[in-house]
C-alpha cells in the first residue's frame, strides 16, 4: 500500500517504519517551526503575569510551555517566572504539559482528563468551579499558551463563561521552503493514488488543505481523503481533520510513531477495502 506521512522533523524515521511493515512511504514534509517574527505576546504575557494582572494560566502542550519558558527567560529569571505562576490557578491540558510544568516545580491546579480536548478542558473547569477552592471563571483574567493553531471552540467556551482570555501564541507552524513533495501529495491524493495516511498532528491538515486549495484540488483531496485510511495521533488532529470533512478510521492505542504505523498496518487492508465498497455503493 502507498502511505503518506506529512512528518516533517521525523520524516525519515516514519518512512522507515512504513517500509518495515511492507508499505511504500510517501513522505511529503508539511510545516516547519519558525520562531515568531517577535516574542511581544509572550513577554506581554510575563509582564502582566508579574504584576498579578492574570487569576490562572492554561497550558495546552509541553512544547509550548516549554517554548514559553525559554521567551521568558531572556527577558526575566526562571525564579521569577515559576514565583509568579505559584501565585495563580495553574491549568494543565493532559500529561505532557504537566511534565513540563513540574521540570521547573509547578504542579497544576487542574489537569484535563484524557482524551483532552478542549470539551473536556471546559469541562473540568466547570466542575472545578463547584469546588470551594475551585477555579472560577466568570470575571476571571485567563491566560492561553497556544500550540500553533488557535483554538475558537476553546476561546469562544471560555468567554461564554465570562472569562477575559489572553492568548500566549509562543510558536507557530510554517510551510516548509520547499512545496514540491507536498504539491506532489496533494495530486497523489485527487488521483486516488495514496491508500493510507499518516496525521501526526492537526496542522498537517491544516496545511494539505491549504496547499490543496491553491491548487484547485481541495474537493479532490477531500475524496482521496474518504477513499483511504486516515489514522490520526490525538483528539486535536481528529478535530482538526473534522472541521474538513474528514473522519478518522484509526487512532492508534497509545500516541506514539512507532504503534500508528504498526496498528495501521494489522487494519489497513480491511478498512481501505470497506471504504471503497462503501464510497462505490454509494
Amino acid at each position: 500500500m502507498r502511505v503518506l506521512a506529512l512528518e516533517s522533523r521525523r520524516a525519515a524515521e516514519l518512512s522507515k517504519l512504513i517500509s518495515t511493515y511492507g508499505g511504500e512511504p510517501v513522505v511529503a514534509p508539511s510545516m516547519r517551526e519558525v520562531p515568531l517574527e517577535s516574542n511581544t505576546e509572550a513577554l506581554a504575557f510575563a509582564k502582566k503575569l508579574f504584576a498579578r494582572e492574570f487569576d490562572a494560566v492554561i497550558f495546552l502542550t509541553g512544547v509550548g510551555s516549554r517554548a514559553l519558558l525559554a521567551v521568558v527567560e531572556t527577558a526575566h529569571k526562571r525564579e521569577d517566572y515559576v514565583a509568579a505562576l505559584q501565585r495563580v490557578k495553574v491549568v494543565a491540558r493532559g500529561p505532557k504539559p504537566v511534565a513540563a510544568l513540574r521540570e521547573i516545580g509547578i504542579t497544576p491546579a487542574l489537569v484535563v482528563p484524557e482524551p483532552n480536548t478542549w470539551r473536556e478542558l471546559l469541562r473540568a473547569l466547570d466542575e472545578s468551579s463547584n469546588s470551594p477552592a475551585g477555579i472560577r471563571l466568570r470575571g476571571a483574567r485567563v491566560a492561553v499558551q497556544e500550540y500553533g493553531v488557535s483554538n475558537p471552540e476553546l476561546i469562544a467556551g471560555l468567554n461564554e463563561r465570562g472569562a477575559h482570555v489572553t492568548r500566549v501564541p509562543v510558536y507557530q507552524w510554517a510551510l516548509p521552503e520547499d512545496l514540491a513533495p507536498l504539491r506532489a501529495a496533494v495530486r497523489a491524493l485527487a488521483d486516488g493514488k495514496i491508500d493510507v495516511v499518516l496525521f501526526t498532528t492537526g496542522v498537517q491538515a491544516v496545511h494539505l488543505f491549504q496547499v490543496a486549495a491553491e491548487m484547485n484540488l481541495e474537493e479532490a483531496v477531500r475524496s482521496g481523503l474518504q477513499r483511504a485510511l486516515v489514522a490520526a495521533i490525538g483528539p486535536t488532529t481528529s478535530e482538526e481533520l473534522l472541521r474538513r470533512g474528514i473522519t478518522r478510521d484509526l487512532e492508534p492505542s497509545h500516541p506514539k510513531m512507532g504503534f500508528l504505523v504498526k496498528e495501521a498496518a494489522e487494519r489497513a487492508a480491511a478498512l481501505v477495502q470497506w471504504k471503497r465498497e462503501r464510497k462505490t455503493s454509494a
